[in-house]
């Protein structure tokens, strides 16, 4: 892994089309591994209200799907988003499938994860909803466990928007 910021990264979009995360320099970043048949899957309400309160201050969510807890996300991409937009009305960018842990893992996610380790130094993601903040910088703020409810990351999104470019 060579970079140095989250900017360093391509990630696939929902149409399998790369899409370089320093399109998003200067953004702060909130990126969550997502799932449709999940227990905190009505977190998306949460995070479409984060991404509408504080997207015009320069917020952006990145919902990122991942099955690789308990098949919660068994849908192709377009399910997907069909699911996120009539569901939830999301309309942060949902990007295309991928894993989080293990040897399929996308390098953006064993960079988060080595920066920011969760409880007790453990790296893997425990569950779906797993949240990074990311500031203007492109470093890794803060990580939050899967059961923290985006209301919760309010005070620190405004920190991190109010922090330096």
């Amino acid at each position: 892994m060579s970079a140095d910021t989250v900017y360093g990264f391509t990630v696939k979009n929902a149409q399998d089309e790369d899409v370089a995360l320093a399109a998003f320099k200067d953004k702060v970043l909130l990126i969550v591994n997502v799932a449709s048949r999940c227990g905190f899957t009505p977190q998306y309400e949460g995070l479409q209200a984060l991404h509408r309160r504080f997207g015009e201050r320069g917020l952006l969510v990145l919902g990122f799907p991942c099955n690789q807890f308990g098949a919660q996300e068994p849908g192709d991409n377009a399910a997907i988003q069909d699911f996120c937009r009539t569901n939830y009305g999301v309309s942060f960018p949902v990007f295309g499938k991928l894993e989080v842990n293990g040897r399929n893992e996308h390098p953006l996610y064993a960079y988060l994860k080595t920066k920011l380790p969760g409880l007790l130094g453990t790296e893997a993601i425990k569950w779906n909803f797993t949240k990074f903040l990311v500031g203007r910088n492109g470093e890794v703020v803060k990580r939050y466990a899967p059961q923290t409810t985006p209301a919760a990351l309010e005070a620190d999104i405004e920190k991190a928007l109010a922090g330096p470019a």
